[in-house]
């Protein structure tokens, strides 16, 4: 693909004419488009019916777009030959212009078995083979049969990684954690601060842990210093070296290095150059997942993911729910001026679901340069946010209510909880403020209301609530493995639409390539007392004040 053929998305025809749909509906009203179009929520909202039968309703109603700036942000993205790259990203096609590569992350979830090839190779047999390794290792764990060098069975997984190798893995586990088997405990270890593994290893016997290695190269700075710690912790009980293979596996492509670690290389599982990060947790960095729900459900969680993939592909962008959450990501960030996106999740087994997003959507369209080698004259990557509602509606809703800011929302919650506990009376709480919250940022309160509820004088304005602040509530049925998956791409591909107008590329990372180079150079630094000379003089302030404060 001629990336040249991709122009800046403020050349083309739709973008001009979004902006003066901007212009001329500077002051358009939610509440009012309600009153003037009964069918608004009938028209704007869309369910979802995902492998199972299980549905997820998108309600896009409450945003400030009518039917003219709707048709234009479809005609935009037409314009921006989003459906081209989407069918060539489906297609095996290399669209990660900078590196060279496919972006397959899709091929991972192919459980339909069609053949998806890159280079002309069928990727489906591979993927499959690596599968269905995991499924004989993780029920191999969950059933006792794998135990550790005294003849013990696992009761602790402990996953050590970074980034896409540790969020994705994290949040999936502790929003399925309803799956989870009893007395099988998953365990994260990504930060290089001592600490992190200190406190995981402190309650865990060596005789019944495994450590899941997770590094594509096995070369990760981070990862590799903490697996090294981790054997290190591991070998002062067991002492032979031997017994490593019995309690490490790695997630990684370099057998040389992982033998050399002491791992059998018949426990390690591979993943593609086309798998990025950010989008490896369908691939063999799920492992613990499918450890932890056991590999049927982490299946059903692949399934639902293929499901939203192929709603992505088929069809038309005036129905496609990721495409539409995209475009209108698009319009609040380049029209509207809106710099920030919440994510609040009204379920807390989803309390890392932000967080991860924020990788998925700020890695990937953290970005100043298009495809086309030019610096964009307009604003890309969206700052992504949010925790658990009804927590967060105690620290930052203030600000999304009464603040200055744009702040568009995403509300996520299941009509069903795993939990129905006290007669249900914890989800129909839960579901009150998921629909008051949506409502109250919709319609606020006007100065006339405030006064007729008795308020007087100065607190007047102090309690009037603007409103028309858009938000997209998305109700699930239940927060299955299923719904998850689909969760997931569904957010996958919205942010696959935001970086296709603005031509940028999503699947690269440079971005995260200075800070580590610079890092490798001062870790020299370190290893000695030497005051040091070089840098700029904050910075080398600041080594020379920690060199005298910590050796």
């Amino acid at each position: 693909m001629s990336f040249s053929d991709f122009k800046l998305a403020s050349e083309l025809p739709a973008w001009k004419s979004l902006e003066q749909l901007h212009t001329k509906n500077s002051k358009f009203n939610v509440s009012e488009a309600f009153e003037k179009d009964p069918q608004r929520f009938e028209k704007y909202s869309k369910t979802f019916t995902n492998y199972d039968g299980s549905k997820i309703l998108f309600d896009f109603s409450k945003n400030l777009v009518d039917d003219e700036i709707l048709a234009q942000l479809i005609q935009l993205a037409k314009e921006a030959k989003v459906e081209k790259l989407r069918d060539e990203m489906f297609a095996g096609s290399k669209i990660n212009s900078t590196e060279g590569r496919a972006v397959y992350h899709a091929a991972l979830r192919n459980r339909s078995m069609k053949n998806m090839s890159v280079d002309g190779k069928n990727t489906a047999p591979e993927v499959d083979s690596v599968l269905q390794h995991m499924k004989e290792f993780s029920n191999q764990i969950r059933d006792g049969s794998w135990t550790g060098y005294t003849g013990k069975a696992i009761s602790d997984v402990v996953n050590i990684g970074i980034g896409g190798s540790d969020l994705g893995p994290v949040m999936v586990t502790e929003a399925l954690k309803a799956y989870s088997k009893p007395g099988l405990n998953v365990h994260y270890v990504s930060n290089i601060d001592g600490t992190h593994i200190a406190e995981i290893l402190k309650p865990l016997n060596p005789e019944t842990t495994l450590f899941l290695v997770a590094s594509k190269t096995f070369t990760t700075a981070e990862t590799t210093t903490n697996a090294n710690t981790a054997k290190n912790w591991f070998l002062e009980k067991a002492k032979d070296t031997a017994h490593i293979a019995k309690h490490f596996a790695a997630l990684s492509t370099n057998a040389e290095e992982v033998s050399k670690f002491g791992i059998d290389t018949k426990n390690m599982f591979g993943f593609e150059s086309w798998v990025g990060g950010r989008y490896s947790v369908w691939s063999a960095i799920g492992l613990s997942v499918a450890i932890y729900i056991g590999f049927d459900n982490f299946e059903s969680f692949l399934k639902g993911a293929e499901a939203v993939d192929a709603h992505f592909q088929e069809t038309r962008l005036e129905d496609n729910i990721p495409a539409l959450g995209g475009l209108l990501s698009v319009w609040y960030n380049n029209f509207l001026g809106a710099q920030t996106h919440l994510v609040a999740p009204f379920d807390q087994y989803l309390h890392r679901f932000p967080a991860y997003l924020q990788q998925l959507s700020m890695e990937s369209n953290g970005k100043s340069v298009t495809r086309g080698n030019v610096f964009t004259n307009y604003q890309t990557g969206t700052v992504l946010f949010g925790e658990p509602a009804t927590n967060a509606q105690h620290s930052f809703f203030q600000l999304v209510h009464q603040g200055t800011k744009l702040i568009p929302a995403d509300f996520i919650m299941a009509a069903q909880s795993h939990n129905p506990i006290e007669n249900n009376l914890h989800q129909r709480m839960l579901a009150s403020n998921f629909f008051a919250q949506s409502e109250a940022l919709m319609v606020g309160k006007s100065e006339s209301e405030v006064k007729a509820e008795g308020t007087t004088g100065d607190l007047v304005p102090h309690k009037q609530f603007s409103g028309n602040r858009p938000t997209t509530s998305i109700l699930a049925q239940k927060i299955t493995p299923a719904a998850l998956g689909a969760l997931i791409v569904y957010y996958e591909h919205l942010t696959f639409i935001e970086g296709a107008i603005w031509n940028i590329n999503s699947f690269d990372q440079w971005g995260v390539e200075l800070g580590k180079v610079l890092a490798k150079k001062i870790g020299k630094e370190l290893d000695n007392k030497d005051p040091v000379t070089t840098h700029d003089p904050s910075t080398k302030g600041l080594i020379n004040q920690f060199k005298k404060w910590s050796l």
